[in-house]
This record gives C-alpha cells, structure tokens and sequence, in this order.
C-alpha cells in the first residue's frame, strides 16, 4: 500500500518556474552550445519529472541520472529527451537501458559485450559514451586504455559511440591545479583519439562548478546539476555566474504549545533548560523527514510569524520543539518555515549545511519521500 502524506503538516513547496529560470540562466551563461540536466536522485529531492520537463522548458539538450533504473521511471513519466546515466552499469541491466532507450556509459570492455548482447536479442541499437578517470578515481577508464575500449565498442554491431566525458574532483576549488591537470589529461586523450580516427558527437567535462569557472572545460555541452536547484556547488565558486534563486522550500505548522518555567527542558535528554518561563511550540517535522538531528546543538532557528525562533531541544525522528520565548500569540497551525522566507527573514539551505558540517547537497537529497512535494 502506498502511504498518502498530502494530508501532514509538513510538506516542501518546489517551484518549476525557477527551476527553469536557474537552467537557462546556467545554460546561457556556458560558452557550450548546449546544457543537460543532471536530475539523479530525484532531481536532488526536488522531484525528477517536474525538473526534467523544467529543464526542457529552459533549453536542455538532455537529462543525466545515477541509476538504469532512474532513467526507467523517467520514462513511465513520459520523458522522451535523451537520457544519460553518468556512470556504468551492472550488466544484469543493460535490457533495462535498452528497452528505455537510455544512453550508456561504458568503462569496461565486459559491460560493452554485456550491452552488445541485449541490443542483439532486442534487435535495437544502444548509443554510448566512454567514462575517463581523468584523476578523481571513482569510476571510469584509465587514459592509456580509451583508444583500445573506443575501437572495441566500434567493433560490436549493436553499440554506437556517441560521446566520451571525465569528471572533475575539486571544480568547486578552481585555484587547485588538479583541475588544469584533469583538463589537460582529458584533452590528451581527446587528441589521442583524432589520432586514431575516433571521432565524438559529444565531450563534456564540466560540472555546475566547472561550468561557473572553467570556460575551457565546457566542450560540448555541460552538466547542470546542483545550480539548477539554485545552491552554489561550494564557497570557491561563490558569487559566480548568474544569479540563482533557491527552487524549494520546507514548511511545516505547529501542532502543540505550550508554556514551561524557567528551568525545565524539553525533549530527549532535557538538555537546554530555558532561563525564563517560555512558549514552546511543537512542530511535527524531524530527523526521519531530513532535518538533521545535530542542528539542535546550534538553535538553528526556523520562522514563525516571521521570526526567526530557535530549535529548543533535541531534534527527535517525527518532531521538533521550537522556543518562542514570551510570544503567546504562537497558535497551533500557525506557518513554520525551516528552509525559505516568510515576513521578510529567510532561512537558507546553506544555514542548515554550514551548521551541521556538510554540504547543500546532503541537504536537499535528505529530505525524506514523507515530505509531500507541492509544486508551484
């Protein structure tokens, strides 16, 4: 059974319209001729479908996911733009990649046979590009290897080679001088394949990072990701490029009040016991919904009434509690925002990611499925 949470106080309002607003602006912003939409794990948390037919509407050339089976459920939605899965897959589901039409990546000359032979049994062809490990090391071939798996993949009847792509490690650092070596040992392989007579529809190397700071690395076209969902990829690239504007807000309202004396504390542990008789608010949001749970160490404030109000005790799987000091006018149902604006304060995505030592990423990829997305 499908469980239904339309009906919780708690729910995140995405916004297609800036989601395709933050693509274009990306995408005018590249020198490429063209930009794809990295859209992986649900577009970030921000729903795969809506970001998709978003970034369609703002220009893209394509979509990229993680996973065969990402692309698949793009389909049942009715997506019909070229799907790329950014890394290589097991062989047990090259008939998925094949009966979705989804563009492969090819690291191996195993998982190239694998391909090969579910695109004879389904009589239908399957585009691939080659996945370089230019120096991050997480997946992909080696450089010294490309020209040997290009002319591999040329030679089985069902592969076609479309495109060949790396991955940079630090691009949210630009001043580190492993991006220009990535950079150059991609072009040397890029040159190595002319050489050879292998020629690509498609190179691209640049990530949101790189496509803020490294004009040189957009090649064909680049991959927009993160700035799509207008977060900045890292503090090293902060302030470049267009201006972008968040595409989700968390909401929730208050479910409880109640007023305690000075003293006492409230939730697992009472660790903070208030200096002063104080309105406690319930909200019934927590960490099984992405709110970490170390945010409580630093009061991470959240909005009601449009004041920013800090988290007053632990933050426990279904609930936070929020302390409102002397304010009786707090009533149950009453708007809460974690993430977004209301009366003219805001709270960022970055707030929670500094405050709990990660990234935005972590962030907006946590919040939970139990969390409604309403799209606006």
């Amino acid at each position: 059974m499908t469980v239904d949470y339309s009906q919780r106080w708690a729910w995140a309002e995405v916004s297609s319209s800036t989601m395709c607003l933050n693509f274009a602006r990306m995408a005018h912003y590249a020198s490429s001729p063209r930009a794809w939409a990295v859209v992986k794990a649900d577009a970030y948390g921000h729903g795969a479908a809506v970001a998709s037919r978003a970034a369609m509407d703002g220009g893209a050339g394509g979509l990229c996911v993680a996973l065969a089976e990402e692309g698949a459920a793009l389909r049942d939605e009715g997506i019909v733009a070229d799907i790329l899965l950014l890394s290589e897959q097991p062989i047990d589901q090259s008939m998925t990649i094949v009966e979705n039409n989804l563009i492969a990546t090819v690291a191996s000359f195993e998982v190239a046979d694998g391909l090969n032979a579910a695109g004879i049994a389904a009589h239908r062809n399957i585009y691939v590009h080659i996945k370089v490990d230019t120096g991050m090391h997480r997946v992909g071939i080696a450089p010294d290897r490309v020209v040997a798996l290009a002319k591999h993949i040329q030679s089985l009847p069902r592969l076609r080679l479309e495109g060949i792509f790396t991955h940079f490690a630090v691009a949210d650092e630009p001043a580190r001088e492993e991006n220009s070596q990535q950079r150059e040992m991609f072009d040397k392989v890029l040159k190595e394949c002319a050489d050879s007579g292998i020629e690509f529809t498609y190179v691209h190397a640049a990530n949101s990072a790189a496509t803020l700071a490294d004009h040189a690395s957009h090649y064909s076209f680049v991959r927009v990701g993160i700035c799509m969902y207008g977060l900045v990829p890292g503090d090293g690239v902060m302030g470049m490029g267009p201006k972008l504007l968040p595409a989700m807000a968390l909401k929730a309202r208050v479910s409880a009040v109640r007023r305690i004396k000075a003293g006492e504390a409230v939730s697992y542990g009472l660790k903070r016991p208030v200096s002063r008789d104080t309105i406690i608010a319930t909200v019934p949001i927590g960490y099984a919904d992405g709110v970490p749970r170390k945010l409580w160490e630093t009061a991470q404030p959240v909005l009601i009434g449009g004041q920013r109000r800090p988290i007053a005790g632990v933050v426990t799987m279904d609930q936070i509690m929020v302390d409102c000091g002397d304010d009786d006018s707090v009533q149950v149902g009453d708007e809460v925002v974690l993430i977004g604006e209301q009366g003219g304060e805001s709270i960022a995505i970055r707030e929670w990611s500094q405050a709990v030592g990660t990234n935005d990423y972590e962030i907006v990829c946590g919040i939970s499925p139990r969390i409604k997305r309403v799209y606006t």
